[in-house]
């Protein structure tokens, strides 16, 4: 292979300029593999962000007293942090990149329904991010309220909340489109004999994701403006000080913001569903089960949300009902982890590094979980509720979850469209790090909150010293593994061998067309004729 060969992506397919020019080509293109791409390169740039303001929030807590930061700097440093991890990161993470780069594909259409739709609602995703960044440095400053912008203190802060909400406000919009538009494309594009039965599962996790983003975002837009009129027009809904109720802003904020947590989940739900059977050389263990119970997640997580408030001065009958409906949303997500495990049973698994990103994703996701059991049973949610548990179940759900997810879905589609792979060593070693570190500092925090250490608290007393010095080591961990797997994966995507045919041995249809992908996906409208998992049918050996 010669030098000039060697340079990233593999020439051809749709990184080939469409009548336009330099980033033009990108920024008006309606292909939904570029705008795909240019979702991927911005959630990744904010969760780089957003994972250096969360070690800089570590290396303030390294000890007892300042260290690096005021309070008033470390308010605004895990409020920042939360708002970009959360809201420009997680939520549209792997619906808005991966979801645009494959489920198309997945389903044998050549776009999505509404491509101007799909490139408007990338285009508002860039100016929430651009508004929510000048909110950091106009105004009085970066927000200090957390990201959860609880009243009144939002409605009487000094910092720039007004337009940190509104940035947040236009995001929203962009995720309703693309709910709107994938919800459409599911419907209306599949290609003949693509029944609901053949739908690859992480098809069906967008689908049950895009009904969410529709639903429940409008709750959240509408509340968002609702501070900002308090803000700005003094109108009295929220504050106490001037007959509001803050209690309220808490039911609207919660009503949208436990969906999102399930915006958040199901689809990295979706992308483990796909890597377990492929990596497992195995049908995937209760097709039909895990289908419904992605509608069922999406579905009962919908109205779980006061579980967050138990705390806030319910009665004691909705503090029933909400603890009842969170064990009640637990089973379709273990009828998911069951259904996993059960495909591992017995198959001839590969340990490559989508696969162990998609096991990790197993365990985390299960700590996750059952640690979030303890913050849905009211009696020991109020000895645990705002201390460092929840930061560290949190975090295991989110980060353990769909991070680990997001990471394995790059390294599991990304060379099918840039036609290059990285290396597989310096990919384990990266993931055992990243592993270990994890661990380290989330399970720490854990410890930390059983203890009774409150969260968001720029100080602390002695006795917490020394797990926060443990924690905090356990992030530097987790960032040195986190290194070697980005420069890995970016290497090999630029200069790594070329990735050609189908080395994964995938049986859904984005691994039947060339690498990389044309620009219409399809020379000829295929027809499904065996299930997503049938390998045989695909006629994968």
């Amino acid at each position: 292979m010669t030098s000039a060969e060697n340079t990233a992506p593999v020439p051809g397919g749709f990184w080939l300029d469409t009548g336009k020019t330099g980033i033009r080509s990108w920024i008006f293109s309606t292909d939904h593999k570029r705008i795909g791409m240019m979702y991927f390169g911005c959630v990744f740039g904010f969760f780089l962000v957003g994972a250096l303001l969360g070690v800089l929030l570590r290396l303030e807590l390294i000890a007892p007293g300042p260290t690096i930061v005021t309070a008033k700097t470390y308010n605004a440093l895990f409020t920042v942090h939360g708002v970009v991890m959360i809201f420009l990161f997680i939520i549209p993470g792997i619906p808005a990149s991966f979801g645009n780069l494959v489920m198309p594909i997945q389903i044998g259409a050549r776009d999505v329904a509404f491509p101007r739709l799909n490139l408007f609602s990338w285009w508002l995703y860039a100016i929430g991010a651009l508004v929510v960044l000048a909110a950091l440095f106009t105004g009085g400053g970066a927000p200090d309220t957390g990201w959860t912008f609880y009243v009144p203190f939002s409605a009487r802060t000094g910092t720039n909340v007004s337009l940190a909400v509104l940035g947040v406000f236009i995001l929203g919009f962009s995720s309703i489109l693309t709910g709107i538009n994938f919800v459409t494309t599911i419907h209306r594009l599949r290609a003949e004999g693509m029944t609901w039965t053949r739908l690859p599962l992480f098809v069906w996790s967008l689908y049950a994701t895009a009904w969410v983003q529709i639903l429940a975002t409008p709750i959240i837009a509408i509340t968002l403006l609702l501070v900002v009129a308090e803000r700005v027009l003094g109108v009295g809904l929220f504050d106490p000080g001037r007959g509001g109720d803050p209690l309220m802003y808490q039911h609207l904020f919660w009503i949208y913001s436990h969906p999102a947590v399930y915006i958040m989940i199901l689809p990295a739900m979706g992308v483990i569903s796909e890597i377990i059977p492929v990596f497992s050389r195995k049908p995937i263990f209760g097709y039909k089960m895990i289908a419904v119970s992605s509608i069922g997640i999406a579905a009962a997580g919908s109205v779980v949300w006061g579980h967050h408030m138990f705390t806030s001065g319910m009665s004691d009958t909705a503090v029933l009902v909400f603890s009842f409906l969170t064990f009640l949303v637990a089973i379709p997500s273990a009828i998911k982890v069951f259904n996993w495990v059960s495909t591992l049973y017995k198959g001839s698994i590969s340990l490559e590094a989508p696969m162990l990103f998609a096991l990790s994703f197993i365990l985390l996701f299960s700590i996750g979980g059952l640690s979030g059991l303890i913050l849905g049973a009211a009696a020991t949610d109020i000895h645990v509720h705002d201390t460092h548990f929840v930061v560290g179940h949190f975090h295991y759900v989110m980060f353990g979850g769909t991070g680990f997810a997001f990471i394995g879905a790059a390294h599991y589609w990304l060379p099918k469209f840039f036609g290059r792979r990285y290396d597989e060593t310096p990919a384990l070693i990266g993931w055992i790090v990243m592993f270990i570190g994890f661990n380290i500092i989330y399970f720490t925090m854990q410890l930390l909150g059983m203890r009774g250490m409150p969260r968001r608290y720029y100080d602390y007393l002695p006795e917490f010293a020394q797990l926060n010095l443990v924690a905090t080591i356990g992030s530097w961990i987790l960032v040195l593994g986190m290194l070697i797997v980005i420069v890995n994966l970016w290497r090999g995507l630029l200069k790594g061998k070329p990735f050609t045919g189908n080395p994964w041995g995938g049986a859904t249809l984005e691994w039947s067309i060339p690498t990389p992908p044309p620009t219409e996906n399809f020379e000829e409208d295929p027809v499904v004729t065996h299930g997503p998992y049938d390998f045989k049918g695909a006629g994968v050996p």
